[in-house]
C-alpha cells in the first residue's frame, strides 16, 4: 500500500497550556477523518514559546501523546515543545507511533536566532518509516536551509513535515520556500503554521511536483492530505514531466563544494557581515 493520510492541525494556540484544547482536535480529527493516519500540530504547540515549560524528555506530557496515540491508533507530531537535557534547552519534536511508541526525537537544528535566544542547535536530522514509506522531520526555520531537506532526502524521505511558528510577514517567502524545497527534493512538503492568536496561518502542503496541493487560510482548519508515496517514486525516476531527475543528477555529480570542507573557505566572506543579532534603530 503506497497511500498514507496526514492530518495538518493550524489552530488558535495561546501562550498557554494547550493540552486539553489539542486533545479534543485530535480525537475530533479521528471521528471525522477516521482514515487519517497521521495527526501534525504547529511548532511549540502544547505550552507556546515560555522556556518555563521546558521539560526533560521523556515526560509526562510526552508520555500522554503517547496514550493518547495508541488509544486513537495514530501516528502524531505534536508539533514541538522545549526539552531541558542537562544545561541546554532544545526546540524538540516527538515522533509517536500509532502503538504509543516515541521513535524518534528530533531537535531544530536551525533555532530562529537572534530572536530564539537561549535554545541550542541539534545536530541530526531525522527520518523514520511509516506503512509504505519515509517521512523526515524538521522545524520551521530548517526550512530556510536547504541542506536540512537535501539530507533528509538523502536519507530516503518521500514526505518532508516541518511544524512551524509564523506570526510575521515574511510568510509569503516561506511559501514560496516549501514549493521550491518539495520540487527540489521530488517530495511532499507540509509546512503547518499555527492560526492567531500566535501564527498567521497558511499552512501549506506541496507535492512531489512543486505544485500546491492546498493552502490553508489564516483561520483554525484540519488540513486532512492522503499523500501516494508512488507518486513520489515515480517523479525521482522519471523526472518531473519526464525532464529534471534531481537527486539522481545530485548522486551522480561529483563536485565537493569547497564551502561545506573548508569553514575558512564558507566563512571568508559571511564574516563581513557582523554579529548575528536582533537589528537596532539605524544611526547615521
Amino acid at each position: 500500500m503506497s497511500h498514507f493520510a496526514i492530518a495538518g492541525l493550524q489552530l488558535r494556540l495561546p501562550e498557554q497550556d494547550n493540552l486539553p484544547l489539542i486533545t479534543s482536535k485530535i480525537k475530533e480529527t479521528k471521528r471525522r477523518f477516521p482514515w487519517v493516519d497521521m495527526i501534525v500540530f504547529s511548532e511549540l504547540a502544547t505550552f507556546g514559546t515560555d522556556k518555563a515549560h521546558a521539560e526533560p524528555l521523556p515526560s509526562k506530557t510526552e508520555q500522554f501523546y503517547c496514550q493518547l496515540a495508541k488509544e486513537l491508533n495514530v501516528w502524531l507530531i505534536p508539533g514541538s515543545h522545549y526539552e531541558q537535557l542537562d544545561e541546554q534547552i532544545y526546540n524538540t519534536a516527538s515522533v509517536i507511533n500509532n502503538q504509543g511508541e516515541v521513535i524518534e526525537r528530533y531537535r531544530k537544528i536551525y533555532p530562529f536566532y537572534p530572536y530564539e535566544s537561549d535554545v541550542a542547535a541539534g545536530s541530526e536530522c531525522v527520518v523514520f518509516d511509516v506503512p509504505g514509506g519515509r517521512i523526515g522531520v524538521a522545524i520551521c526555520y530548517d526550512l530556510w536551509f536547504g541542506e536540512v531537506a537535501r539530507s533528509m532526502a538523502c536519507q530516503g524521505a518521500e514526505v518532508l513535515v516541518y511544524p512551524t511558528l509564523t506570526g510575521t510577514i515574511d510568510r509569503p517567502v516561506e511559501l514560496a520556500m516549501a514549493q521550491a524545497t518539495a520540487a527540489s527534493n521530488q517530495a511532499y512538503v507540509f509546512s503547518i503554521n499555527a492560526a492567531s492568536d500566535t501564527g498567521n496561518g497558511q499552512s501549506i502542503v506541496v507535492g512531489p511536483d512543486g505544485g500546491v496541493v492546498y493552502q490553508a487560510t489564516a483561520d483554525s482548519e484540519i488540513i486532512p492530505i492522503e499523500i501516494d508515496f508512488n507518486q513520489v517514486r515515480h517523479n525521482r525516476e522519471r523526472g518531473l514531466h519526464g525532464l529534471g531527475q534531481v537527486l539522481k543528477s545530485f548522486r551522480d555529480n561529483s563536485v565537493e563544494f569547497p564551502i561545506y570542507q573548508d569553514k575558512a573557505i564558507k566563512n571568508k566572506e559571511l564574516n563581513k557581515l557582523g554579529a548575528l543579532e536582533v537589528p537596532t534603530k539605524k544611526t547615521k
